[in-house]
């Protein structure tokens, strides 16, 4: 992990800036793409003044998850997200498009519903997470992507402990009751200043931040605002901790989960809903320890004969 890390900070970070983009088509929708990361909720939040505008379900911006506007390192950036695609997505089992990806946003961490594909909200997006992934060739690796590696705990995340860590550090942004803090007023489609990190106008439990090993790569890596991830602030066991107690508070459902990872083995460990292909508990799943889940899950895999690259799977069962 630690060259990784020191292989990361000395890589040139490829984000380029929209500033010096001509006023023409392309020019102007990656400022659109921009523009939408951003100011989500005024452009297509559930407060703005046209319901057919209302795509998303929470004033929650895109960049409350992909922070700097999709270009932080370590923190959940866009910066290469555009050569990764098409794909094959182990959540629904299939290759999917960037588009698909997209969209998958608008319906978990957003709680909201599908773009329209020929759209200028859906164009505009993937125009700029295009533009941020100039230069970069397809399949090529970008150290800064995702989130920063933690290492697993060898006990359970504790959500008592991790109120109090929360109590400490995080409620003075986000409130003590998670609900965030306003830009303006409830109805004013300005979103967020701090987000809320669970409640009604959070992400739902099918978005990727309600899994736990991905809040706190998030979380140590980034948070409190003005950490980077070759400064943490919170000691490794108390990111742990704090993001436990974030996940076991109430937050919007998402309907048909049950259907994500049809290849169960496929399922992420960390996967706070059923069903599982092993015998561990769904608290278990939610809390960890995670090392004997995927010990189990390796097992079980190994017994099956799949291949451990999911692509390779995929294309095995269409022969």
């Amino acid at each position: 992990m630690l060259l990784v890390a020191r292989q990361a900070a000395a890589e040139p970070w490829p984000a380029p800036a929209v500033n010096g983009l001509a006023d023409d088509a392309w020019g102007r929708a990656v400022r659109l793409g921009r523009q939408l990361t951003v100011a989500t909720p005024g452009l297509i939040g559930p407060e703005v003044a046209d319901p057919a505008r209302r795509f998303a379900g929470n004033n929650l911006s895109c960049q409350n998850c992909h922070l700097n506007a999709g270009t932080g390192k370590f923190a959940l950036p866009f910066v290469g997200a555009f050569a990764d695609y098409p794909q094959y997505r182990a959540r629904e089992g299939e290759v999917r498009t960037i588009e698909d990806r997209i969209n998958g946003c608008m319906t978990r961490s957003l709680n909201g519903r599908e773009l329209p594909l020929d759209g200028p909200e859906m164009q505009a997006i993937v125009a700029y997470m295009k533009f941020l992934s100039t230069g970069i060739p397809v399949g090529a690796k970008t150290l800064g992507r995702g989130t920063a590696e933690v290492p697993l705990l060898d006990r359970a995340a504790d959500p008592t402990r991790g109120a109090a860590v929360y109590a400490q550090t995080c409620a003075v942004c986000h409130g003590a009751d998670g609900a965030g803090k306003r830009n303006g007023i409830a109805g004013d489609a300005k979103g967020y200043t701090f987000p809320p990190l669970w409640g009604p106008d959070s992400f739902n439990d099918g978005a990727g931040m309600a899994r736990l090993i991905t809040s706190v790569g998030f979380i140590h890596g980034n948070m409190p605002v003005g950490t980077t991830w070759q400064n943490p602030a919170l000691t490794i066991d108390d990111a742990w901790d704090v993001a436990a107690f974030v996940q076991s508070q109430p937050r919007p459902h998402m309907e048909g989960l049950d259907r994500d990872f049809p290849n169960r083995l496929q399922k992420p460990v960390d996967a706070a809903y059923g069903p599982y292909p092993d015998q561990f508990s769904q608290d278990e799943h939610r809390f960890g320890p995670f090392q004997p889940i995927k010990d189990a899950v390796r097992r079980l895999t190994h017994a099956t004969g799949q291949p451990a690259d999911p692509i390779k799977w995929a294309d095995s069962t269409k022969q």
